[in-house]
């Protein structure tokens, strides 16, 4: 049981469970690329990531979150979370024990070689975090795994913002959600499951709270998102007992830090009743709901997530305060937060002067949002005072100001959505489109091909960088463009690929490329979102109807097609993915979004085709990223992403081949919808987790091409002949030779040319060798 008295708890008048890492202006990747590439030692780079979690800590006291009370999150990561939790309790897989020091510190170089790789030691796998872009490193745990209370970074972290003046609040994966999102190790027993370590993890997390309350910690937040997954939970028995007593057992660590569980992304009503012995509670309260019996927040702390922390539109305020008073008969103190991190959102929309203004006034960026649950905590406070009551006036006249803007509504799309019929989403039998697919490409066995792009040089960012800021002309830009296409063509029939791309040098990002010349979007100039590590990317903002007022890739797919007698693909973002990847307009049904965006795309197929292109790829890796984590909502979600896919490549002719790519998901769960989809090649990740995807691939009985991916695209690693050969055996012995392509997990956009030159011309050898090796007579590709 608690260990605190309620009596003696502070009252937090609002808070946050998390804030971005990255910095402003990207210093974390800064500081940990300058690392990776030579150009900073370990001193350095340290130094260099003190400060951003300095600044952090005073922007957030700054914003309105006091100093002394623990209402600051300490959610820094140098990389990402769930792998700073599995090298603090020592569950670092047995390949990477040398580089594990005596005391069971792993410095930065040793951490990022288990994030990344290096030579013959392969990383850990990588995958989505819940329902968001974010991904994470996954554990591997085994019955031998050693779990301990390893490194310290986390505790010398809270003592350096202690030092500074700051009493901040660590927080810590929770150590279910740990063991739920945690692989088995490859040396575990068939069945073995992670979360049958529970008891002995355990052992390390109370380490963990024991070291954090000698540095001085009055709370600890374990994230516990776990608990609102069924995918993360599927097959545990007897889950809320298993998590009742976890925390019976963290709670009775002696003279331990309070201890608040944050459940986001969902509703965890289920298993709230288990968490009894603990003095705080996070509810995601824009996914979930207030709980149904109000027993389960007797005596606690309640912090309430009333604000998005995972979208940029200013909070309905008004009815977020009146739902923090739902809570207030129930719980002992109500705090105003977000319903998540704000990892998910960018900095500061203040930054953005690019913007429109009146756009710009309907956004709240995480220092928007850090504002939002301080005037919250006001209006709880001082119901009464006028400068709250104007507050929440404006930021309702915010809100209603964007549903009434022009574009918002466009009637032309309103009305061609309303027309469509049943054959718009419906292409011809497969074996039909696959018999004039052979005829008109004429591809060998095991047709190899890359995902789209190729890498962007320090030259193409400089170039774009300066054609932005109007130094370099139109002309000589698309000069430099020309010959980068060029270069990227001549070198891929040097490696002798079968189907060829343009390399994709004139995009910014597979998303944002689409934003800008789609209307309905707004990009931004410093709206950073980590992705991954040290990888950021720039959501647009969808704000209204989407038209494609002109043909987006077809210049550059034309271009490409003259410059060799090789098939090439033309390269679309799919509508799923654009809506994932973006931050979404919140006041219709994301499937008509999506469905608007299907138009403009299916335009442009039509014009690809039109101009000669006869494969066309429509990327869709984020299919499985917006799957409901409730298996309740997920069926109406399939219905209509695979609407939105069938709707953007059904007007393709027959002898049009329609490829799409999928990465990191857990394709088990959605391979019906891939199934659906109807692509007539589908490419997915598959390197990293060494063709763990085929079991469900050749269980689902998938007809048509798939190109499991032989190159982990996200490691420098250099793959051998000889190790994607074996991963190309392992594809043809599963599904028939005659389905089967290769090609790397994703693009190629955040590799070097050394490498990627190297790993493609292994991956075209591997596919001569293994193609040699099939019978005689074996059908060609599909």
């Amino acid at each position: 049981m608690s260990q605190h008295s309620t009596t003696d708890q502070p009252t937090w008048t609002a808070t946050v469970l998390g804030y971005p890492r990255i910095g402003p202006d990207r210093e974390t990747k800064k500081a940990l690329e300058a690392l990776w590439a030579g150009r900073a030692d370990l001193a350095a780079t340290e130094a260099s990531l003190a400060a951003v979690r300095a600044a952090t800590v005073r922007r957030l006291n700054a914003l309105g979150l006091p100093a002394h009370d623990a209402s600051i999150p300490s959610a820094f990561s140098a990389y990402d979370q769930v792998l700073d939790t599995a090298v603090a309790v020592g569950a670092v897989p047995d390949r990477f024990t040398d580089l594990v020091a005596a005391d069971g510190r792993v410095d930065l170089e040793a951490y990022s070689t288990i994030a990344r790789g290096r030579g013959a030691l392969a990383p850990l796998e990588m995958t989505k975090w819940f329902d968001t872009n974010y991904h994470y490193l996954v554990p591997e745990i085994g019955p031998g795994t050693s779990f301990r209370f390893a490194d310290d970074r986390g505790v010398r972290e809270f003592s350096e913002a202690l030092a500074d003046g700051f009493l901040t609040r660590p927080v810590v994966v929770g150590p279910v959600t740990f063991l739920l999102l945690a692989k088995a190790a490859d040396d575990a027993p068939e069945g073995f499951a992670p979360i049958s370590r529970l008891e002995d993890l355990l052992a390390a997390y109370e380490g963990l709270l024991a070291a954090y309350a000698a540095a001085g910690a009055t709370w600890v937040q374990l994230d516990e998102p776990g608990l609102v997954s069924d995918s993360a939970t599927a097959g545990v028995d007897g889950l809320t007992d298993l998590v009742r007593g976890a925390y019976e057992r963290l709670a009775a660590v002696p003279g331990r830090p309070r201890l608040l569980v944050a459940t986001p992304y969902g509703d965890a009503q289920e298993h709230l009743g288990a968490l009894s012995a603990v003095e705080g509670i996070a509810l995601d309260l824009v996914e979930g709901s207030v709980p149904t019996d109000p027993a389960v927040l007797a005596g606690k702390t309640v912090v309430g997530g009333v604000v998005d922390g995972h979208n940029v539109w200013r909070g309905d305020l008004e009815q977020a305060r009146e739902t923090l008073r739902r809570l207030q008969g129930s719980a002992r103190n109500v705090v105003p937060g977000t319903s998540t991190s704000l990892l998910h959102v960018p900095h500061d929309v203040s930054r953005e002067s690019a913007l429109p203004e009146r756009l710009r006034s309907w956004l709240a960026f995480a220092d928007q949002k850090v504002a939002e649950v301080v005037l919250l905590g006001r209006a709880l406070a001082e119901p009464g005072d006028a400068g709250v009551t104007a507050e929440l006036a404006a930021s309702a006249a915010a809100r209603a100001d964007r549903l009434g803007a022009p574009g918002v509504v466009r009637p032309q799309v309103r009305d061609r959505l309303a027309a469509l019929t049943p054959d718009a989403f419906r292409r011809s039998d497969y074996a039909v489109r696959r018999a004039a697919q052979e005829e008109a490409l004429g591809l060998p066995l095991l047709p190899t091909t890359t995902i789209g792009s190729f890498p962007q040089t320090p030259e193409i960012r400089r170039a774009r960088s300066a054609w932005s800021r109007g130094e370099l002309a139109q002309e000589g830009y698309e000069a430099f463009l020309r010959a980068e296409v060029d270069r990227v063509v001549q070198l891929q029939e040097e490696l002798g690929l079968d189907v060829l791309v343009h390399g994709e040098p004139e995009r910014n990002d597979m998303v944002q490329y689409f934003a800008e010349q789609l209307d309905g979007f707004a990009v931004t100039e410093h709206g950073w979102v980590q992705s991954y590590g040290s990888r950021g990317v720039r959501p647009p903002v969808l704000w209204g109807d989407v038209t494609r007022p002109a043909p987006v890739t077809v210049p550059w797919s034309t271009y490409t097609a003259s410059r060799t007698a090789k098939p090439v693909k033309g390269m679309l973002t799919g509508p799923v993915t654009i809506l994932a990847w973006s931050f979404v307009r919140d006041d219709q049904p994301l499937g008509d979004t999506a469905n608007q965006v299907a138009l403009a795309l299916r335009d442009e197929v039509a014009d690809l085709e039109a101009a000669g292109i006869g494969i066309v790829q429509v990327d869709e890796p984020a299919l499985r990223e917006l799957l409901p984590l409730r298996t309740a909502d997920q069926a109406a979600y399939l219905d209509w992403s695979v609407a939105a896919f069938r709707l953007a490549t059904a007007g393709a002719a027959d002898a049009t081949q329609v490829h799409t790519h999928l990465c990191y998901s857990e394709f088990g769960e959605v391979i019906e919808a891939i199934d659906g989809l109807d692509a007539d090649v589908t490419s997915i990740e598959a390197a990293r987790s060494r063709m763990e995807v085929l079991e469900d691939i050749a269980r689902a009985g998938f007809a048509r091409g798939i190109g499991p991916g032989v190159y982990d695209i996200h490691s420098p690693r250099v793959p051998s002949v000889e190790e994607v050969a074996g991963l190309l055996r392992s594809a043809v012995g599963s599904v028939p030779a005659r389905q089967v392509w290769v090609n790397p997990d994703c693009g190629l956009k955040t590799r070097g040319y050394a490498e990627t030159t190297e790993s493609l011309r292994n991956l075209v050898e591997a596919a001569r060798t293994v193609r040699a090796e099939l019978p005689v007579g074996t059908p060609v590709a599909g």
